[in-house]
């Protein structure tokens, strides 16, 4: 059976677990104070353009958004997030696990509008009882997004502007990054994130890793005692050569991006296929994750041979269905599916 359910269906790309067997005929210190991890530092630091930044190892995309969002936001204070983002819908509370309200603006197809956050904090600063209210303390956005569009420099410079201006880091989260930099026509790269996000990560679980994400802070403001917040919050892996020698394969030759433009291209194709053969797309979002609104019998019918995600129900007669390609994704798998349609 096929599958485009998601983006994190194959194990590793292939540099990777060579990475993790070579690693395996040596012996390292634990906690990532080896030279693997050091070495994986280097690299990322080079291609984000920032030689002083600090970068951390988790080990999966919620425990990094909570260990996150928790050391940057005030006790006293929420983080502001649009409905459809992650920490506000599939990850099961985790922040307010930890002690801090997601204050929420509306999406539009996934995005944070800069006026909105501005609006939403000039109207809690105008109320003369905000001192007994959840203070907005940070400022979460995900590059690309939930529904697979992606921020321009101008809309990232934009909202950092406006966070910035009420005393707010601004943070990045970067699940599906290779994705969101490697699209055709965008306009955004490594070193502009690094330059206009207080901090962001750099997923590898969804593009080519076997697990783990690199937590990068730009802006010489990593929070104080980090390590220790990070096992505070079960984040902390022992074996944390593992997760370095993942990410020194992974931007080692670009294979990073060049991994992540494959999934583009994948998606290309059949969004183009989509389209010809006259299915609705929900919206147009340029990265790997495709939505197309879908009638029950038609569901039906793709289903007995390929799975794909559900994302949401449309109407009583129609449902939003994800098609989501990977770095892994084959020509072969793509032709198989454009059939199927």
């Amino acid at each position: 059976m096929l599958s485009f359910e998601n983006d994190y269906s194959r194990a590793a790309h292939p540099s990777v677990i060579d990475a993790i067997a070579r690693a395996n005929e040596h012996l390292y210190s634990g906690y990532g104070s080896d030279e693997l991890t050091e070495q994986a530092k280097a690299k990322i630091r080079e291609a984000c353009g920032k030689p002083d930044a600090d970068v951390w190892f988790l080990v999966g995309g919620t425990q990094t958004n909570q260990v996150v969002i928790d050391t940057i936001t005030p006790a006293y204070a929420g983080v502001v997030a649009v409905t459809s983002g992650h920490p506000n819908v599939h990850e099961a509370g985790a922040i307010e696990f930890s002690g801090h309200k997601v204050l929420t603006l509306p999406h539009h197809n996934g995005k944070m509008d800069a006026h909105e956050l501005d609006e939403f904090c000039k109207t809690f600063y105008a109320d003369g009882n905000y001192e007994h209210m959840v203070f907005p303390g940070s400022v979460y956005v995900s590059q690309s997004t939930e529904y697979g569009t992606i921020y321009s420099k101008a809309e990232l410079e934009a909202i950092a502007e406006v966070a910035h201006r009420y005393d707010m880091p601004l943070f990045v989260d970067g699940a599906r990054l290779g994705y969101a930099l490697t699209v055709t026509g965008g306009d955004l790269s490594m070193e502009d994130l690094a330059n206009i996000a207080d901090v962001f990560y750099i997923g590898g679980t969804k593009v080519g890793a076997l697990f783990g994400e690199a937590v990068v802070f730009t802006k010489h403001n990593t929070p104080k005692h980090f390590l220790t917040r990070i096992k505070q919050h079960g984040a902390l892996l022992a074996k944390g050569f593992v997760l370095g020698a993942q990410f020194d394969a992974l931007f080692t030759d670009d294979l990073y991006f060049t991994i992540a433009r494959n999934a583009n291209i994948a998606a290309d194709r059949i969004r183009e296929a989509l389209k010809t053969k006259g299915y609705q797309l929900t919206f147009e979002a340029p990265t790997n994750q495709i939505f197309v609104t879908m009638d029950q019998p038609t569901i039906d019918r793709l289903t007995q041979h390929v799975k794909l995600g559900f994302t949401e129900k449309a109407d009583d007669m129609h449902t939003v269905m994800r098609i989501c390609t990977s770095w892994a994704t084959t020509s072969e798998e793509v032709d198989q599916l454009i059939a199927l349609l």
